[in-house]
């Protein structure tokens, strides 16, 4: 069938940490067809991903917009003779049909199974299955081979140029120590390390590391942004100006760039986490209530959890006292950080430390 195949078009996942994580799968179908003209179909917010160095190599990327309508004309100008499916939604299936597109591949989920004229089969519901390798059971269901490869992602030049120069306005000149920090998490509240205890290890990694600090995530992240810049205002002055606040100001282009020259990244069970574990930087990841060995950075990482009754819980707000993030000390995360930069633990309670919950 690869032979017979001359434009194919892949529906992105939804999500950026998702995206990242289909980049095996998504690398397996472009080896297995070659020869045929791809096109990744994305969400805006996601799209600008695949214009970066990786091994799926599309020829196009092709953004979708919002509104059905839209979308199912954007993707009949493509003029595809089979799409794959990431995302499990009926919406995404139907507008592949609408859209006149004749093999039509994925999981039959969502009572979606009418639409599709090629079903993978989904596997079944293994506690701590990571999400990659239901991507990779998704290809493989359809007979196209895939490895336990880990995500691999480059930037691009471009990128690299828009992060260089955004680091240049704030006066973080080429070649210091970066270490990268995401606050956020687009899930809920619950999946966050609180904000004063992400301060006071940024204000021990400035101190005792020398390094600079550069705090990123998207506009809905500002709330934790401005809680760690109020802690550090209180209680490591001095430390300040070494914590640089991008969060809202990066495009995801000028984010690959930017994370790609950290020589650290400590973040959330988020998107960007997985954008720095792709990238090759040594992650420090704070897991509650989501499952790490579904979610978790692929590689050699540092994942911090704290061992209470109630996670996974996979709720977004936490009903008790959200013990699961509180109980991960600031000093276990500084360690976790400071192992990658080569610091040695001079005075592990330097700076105080918010009270942990019995």
């Amino acid at each position: 069938m690869a032979g017979l195949l001359h434009r194919i078009v892949i529906r992105a996942p939804n999500w950026l940490g998702d995206a990242v994580l289909a980049l095996p799968a998504m690398t397996a179908v472009r080896r297995h067809f070659a020869d045929a003209h791809l096109t990744v179909a994305a969400v805006p917010s996601v799209a600008a991903l695949f214009r970066e160095e990786t091994e799926v190599r599309p020829d196009r990327v092709l953004e979708l917009p919002e509104m059905t309508r839209a979308a199912v004309a954007a993707l009949e100008g493509g003029a595809f003779d089979a799409g794959l499916l990431f995302p499990n939604s009926f919406r995404s299936a139907w507008q592949f049909s609408r859209a006149g597109i004749g093999e039509r591949w994925g999981f039959a989920t969502s009572m979606r199974g009418m639409l599709l004229t090629r079903k993978s089969k989904r596997p079944g519901p293994e506690r701590g299955r990571h999400q990659a390798d239901f991507y990779r059971a998704l290809v493989r269901g359809l007979d196209i081979p895939c490895d336990d490869a880990p995500p691999v992602l480059r930037a691009s030049a471009p990128s690299l140029e828009r992060a260089t120069a955004l680091l240049r306005q704030r006066n973080v000149t080429a070649g210091i120590k970066l270490v990268g920090v995401a606050p956020g998490a687009a899930y809920g509240q619950a999946k966050q390390w609180p904000p004063d205890r992400v301060a006071a290890v940024l204000a021990r990694l400035v101190r005792d590391a020398g390094v600079t600090c550069v705090i990123v995530g998207a506009s809905h992240d500002r709330a934790a942004a401005r809680e760690i810049e109020s802690w550090l205002r209180a209680h490591a002055s001095d430390t300040a100006a070494r914590v640089v606040d991008l969060v809202g100001r990066t495009s995801l282009a000028a984010l690959v760039g930017l994370t790609s020259q950290c020589d650290a990244f400590l973040s959330n069970d988020s998107g960007a986490m997985h954008v720095a574990a792709a990238l090759g930087r040594p992650v420090v990841a704070t897991f509650g209530p989501t499952d790490e060995r579904a979610t978790g950075p692929i590689g050699v990482h540092d994942v911090l959890t704290a061992p209470v009754f109630c996670r996974p819980c996979h709720l977004r707000d936490c009903p008790i006292d959200h013990r699961c993030m509180k109980r991960i000390t600031v000093d276990r995360v500084f360690a976790a950080v400071g192992r990658h930069l080569g610091v040695i633990v001079r005075d592990p309670a330097a700076l105080p430390e918010p009270a942990v919950p019995s």
